[in-house]
């Protein structure tokens, strides 16, 4: 594995399973006789999937250490978030899948900052 798919390790399965959670929104607001088809509820969880994608993405781009952490609690409360209101539309398996993001972000987390990565490659 190339060095720089192992360190953005973390961010690649949070844009995956953000990935995962649109689709499984999109099928839950076009789909009839989900419960939830054509609601706000569900046309939020797909804004937030998005948004979520756009940020993992964003996230092996950045240098600093403040503005990496930054991100990195805004992704952890859109996580939180965004898997709270699947509870509430009963969208199970898009819970699932934020709960996989939040293991991506956990990975990204893991991996030692950009100084520690240059004393020792």
């Amino acid at each position: 594995m190339s060095q720089y798919r192992s360190q953005a390790l973390g961010a690649i399965v949070l844009c995956a399973a953000s990935l995962v959670g649109l689709a499984i929104a999109l099928y839950a607001y076009f789909t009839p006789l989900t419960g939830v088809t054509g609601t706000l509820g569900a046309l939020a969880i797909i804004l937030v999937s998005i948004l979520l994608a756009v940020l993992a993405l964003v996230l092996p781009a950045l240098k600093g250490r403040g503005a990496r952490n930054a991100l990195r609690i805004l992704i952890l409360l859109e996580l939180a978030g965004a898997c709270f209101a699947g509870l509430l539309l009963h969208q199970w398996w898009f819970c699932v899948a934020m709960v996989v993001g939040l293991v991506g972000l956990i990975i990204d987390m893991m991996r030692p900052h950009h100084a520690h990565r240059t004393a020792h490659s």
